[in-house]
């Protein structure tokens, strides 16, 4: 294939609310040749004035193929009329090259008014389809373009929500009115170009994950569009869950590092936080809020969350420290627990856990732990059975998953580690979503408690997620170190991302 090829062009004059406008939509086929890169259209109207309209990325048909999409729509003013028919040429630029579809050095043209053009060879294509599921969306509409030389008798949809366990067909519709119902158009159906637009509506109701092909039915012959052989698949937004030590304020330009942290969460849209060595000034043992290290992040969000919190003991010397748990979702239930044999707020080996359940959309009831739990020779195997009880006791038939998340002080592949993950009960879901090798020095925690140790994966923040679970993990990233958001404690954040099984 080209570099970079158009797949069609859309050109609409519509006059719905009674606002003359021309719509203008390209949607193309780029080669992934890296991951800094730019596409756009080079268009102009009628007038012959020349504008640069830039395009951005739609998904993926597959590893080395990008869809990109460009809009735009021009109002009808007393100072400017409609582009009318248009000419375009398409742009790719990356790694310091250009490359261009623009027919040939003929560039493209499309008529005002005249609906869709295909431009491939493909008689049967997707049309206008979308890359993710909305919230509460709970049908989804397919538009199909079909070559009229075709003759086609019918067209279905064949669909599935749990990964093509059950499938279902859908037929579409074909009217001529297509344009007119759907924009006050006057394009026609099929149009010059012989495109010929079918309509379908599949009700998915709450399902978290919608794939689909399309087959055409002719005289002699069944086409298929399925993607490139990938098949069509848009989902809801997965969860996703941060976990982080904050440090207990030891870290030099604190107050800019808590920008940072709240810059990610806002960037990454970040579902769930679960931070550790959360501080507050000690007050006497009363605690200052407005000091307290979760809250100020909290409060630098572009829309707080929810937040709950409870400390453990004196963290050096001027501090309450604890564990905080941040949630988009409404917390439904909250509860902290020593799960130490020490309860005094003076012994460093107190250790406090917070609980908060939140019903996640598209996946159920989940509950969240942010633990810091001490070393191996200080009470880790006491603290993880009560952990571990308390959780168990908490999974009910109606919670979909359990995620005991935060620093743990174990190392992978140490006897901590191995009576976490050989009891058969948890999986460490970084490990499960990279493959063996991936750490390099930048992911290891920094803590001085640790320089000596000489393995090559010496992790000890982690989410164990029950095997039990309905929720399986789909990426896993290491965040806060030189690479991204730069330092910000001692340890560097993890970033893991969840969807339905």
């Amino acid at each position: 294939m080209n570099k970079i090829q158009l797949l069609y062009v859309e050109n609409v004059i519509t006059r719905k609310k009674r606002v003359l406008q021309q719509e203008l939509s390209f949607f193309m086929l780029v080669e992934n040749l890296g991951y800094d890169k730019d596409c756009d259209v080079l268009w102009s109207g009628e007038d012959g004035e020349w504008h640069t309209l830039r395009a951005t990325y739609h998904s993926n048909p597959d590893h080395d193929k990008e869809y990109w999409r460009a809009h735009i729509a021009v109002k009808s003013t007393a100072d400017r009329t409609l582009p009318g028919n248009i000419k375009f040429a398409l742009r790719y630029r990356t790694q310091g090259t250009e490359h261009w579809d623009n027919k040939h050095g003929l560039n493209y043209s499309s008529q005002a008014d005249s609906g869709i053009k295909v431009v491939t060879s493909r008689p049967i294509l997707n049309i206008g389809f979308e890359s993710s599921l909305k919230d509460g969306q709970k049908y989804v509409p397919i538009t199909v373009s079909v070559n009229q030389s075709v003759h086609a008798k019918s067209v279905t949809i064949h669909w599935t929500t749990d990964n093509w366990k059950h499938t279902h067909k859908t037929p579409c519709q074909f009217k001529r009115s297509f344009w007119d119902e759907k924009f006050r158009s006057n394009a026609r159906n099929p149009n010059q170009y012989g495109s010929q637009i079918w309509k379908g509506l599949l009700k998915i109701d709450d399902a978290f994950r919608l794939q689909y092909t399309i087959s055409c039915e002719c005289p002699d012959q069944v086409l298929w569009d399925n993607n490139y052989g990938k098949n069509y698949s848009l989902c809801h937004k997965p969860l996703k869950v941060m976990i982080l030590n904050l440090h207990c304020y030891q870290e030099d330009n604190q107050d800019a590092k808590f920008s940072q942290i709240a810059k990610a969460i806002n960037d990454l849209d970040v579902d769930i936080v679960c931070f550790q060595e959360v501080a507050e000034l000690w007050n006497d043992g009363h605690g200052d809020w407005d000091t307290n290290s979760a809250k100020i992040i909290n409060d630098r969000l572009n829309s707080p969350y929810h937040l709950y919190t409870d400390w453990s003991h004196m963290g050096f010397d001027k501090y309450r420290e604890g564990v905080a748990i941040l949630s988009r979702f409404p917390m439904l239930k909250q509860e902290a627990k020593y799960v130490s044999n020490s309860h005094s707020a003076y012994s460093i080996h107190s250790r406090k856990v917070v609980m908060a359940q939140v019903h996640v959309p598209c996946m159920g009831l989940i509950n969240f732990f942010s633990a810091h739990l001490s070393w191996w020779d200080d009470g880790f195997p006491e603290q993880f059975k009560k952990l571990s009880k308390w959780a168990s006791d908490n999974q009910t038939e109606d919670v979909s998953g359990t995620m005991l998340c935060g620093d743990f002080n174990i190392t992978a592949g140490s006897e901590g580690y191995n009576l976490v993950v050989k009891s058969n009960e948890y999986d460490d879901q970084f490990l499960a979503a990279n493959s063996h090798g991936v750490f390099e020095k930048i992911f290891k925690v920094n803590d001085p408690y640790w320089q000596h140790y000489l393995a090559d994966d010496y992790r000890i923040d982690y989410i164990f997620m029950n095997k039990a679970s309905d929720l399986h993990i789909t990426s896993g990233r290491v965040l806060f170190t030189e690479e991204d958001y730069g330092r910000v404690s001692d340890h560097c954040g993890y970033l893991m991302t969840f969807e339905p099984k």
